[in-house]
């Protein structure tokens, strides 16, 4: 299959085409090799308009909301990102595109390391990942500029918001059902002011940790 003419179409028909205009935003749908981040039985899918199932009973998101989300990160170069829900690690290859250093967090062990492997051989020297509780961040390496969380939580998780930046943005699905959510971004104004808008309906796994759905 010629992967490189489906992730074209796929930035041009799936994301451009909806509404997402950021060039650095497109630019990395268009460098990162989806392909390289699902399993083997479903690469001929991997440019599909939807989530696909990945290892442990997780998913890796429709390739729009890694883009919507991206994008309402409003990233720049230098910007430090905390990911929340390593996942398959395409979003950490997505955002490493575009911002200075990527530290992301995986509840699942297994996850996470598949991960950190083929991030390293795909060469994304600025990602680092870690197997922890994702519900309260990567405290050695904050404040961060941006914080994205790949998983439904009933609230924002207070740890996550005060490892935000003065100016920091953060993108997280929120809803009282585990399986639909309200993706919002939420911006810190000050030390204990948080700005909150509502950006799309979304169904996201839950995020499972101490401040979000007990396992």
């Amino acid at each position: 299959m010629d992967f490189s003419k489906l992730r074209s179409l796929m930035v041009k028909e799936q994301i451009a085409a909806r509404g997402v205009s950021s060039e650095a935003v497109l630019a990395a749908l268009h460098n990162v090799p989806r392909e390289a981040f699902v399993p083997i039985g479903s690469k001929q899918y991997a440019y599909d308009d939807g989530p696909l199932p990945i290892e442990a009973a997780q998913t890796i998101s429709q390739p729009y909301i890694v883009a919507l989300m991206t994008e309402a990160l409003a990233l720049r170069a230098t910007d430090k990102v905390l990911e929340i829900g390593t996942g398959s690690g395409y979003a950490a290859a997505v955002l490493a595109e575009i911002a200075g250093d990527v530290y992301s967090v995986e509840r699942i062990e297994i996850l996470a390391t598949t991960a950190a492997r083929r991030l390293t051989e795909l060469g994304y020297t600025n990602v680092h990942v870690l197997h922890a509780d994702g519900t309260l961040g990567w405290p050695q390496h904050a404040p961060y500029d941006a914080i994205i969380v790949a998983a439904g939580a009933p609230e924002v998780p207070k740890t996550l918001k005060h490892q935000l930046k003065i100016g920091g943005r953060l993108v997280i699905p929120i809803g009282n059902e585990q399986r639909a959510q309200q993706l919002v971004r939420v911006t810190r104004s000050s030390d204990e002011t948080f700005d909150t808008e509502e950006l799309a309906d979304v169904r996201f796994v839950p995020l499972v940790g101490r401040e979000g759905w007990l396992p």
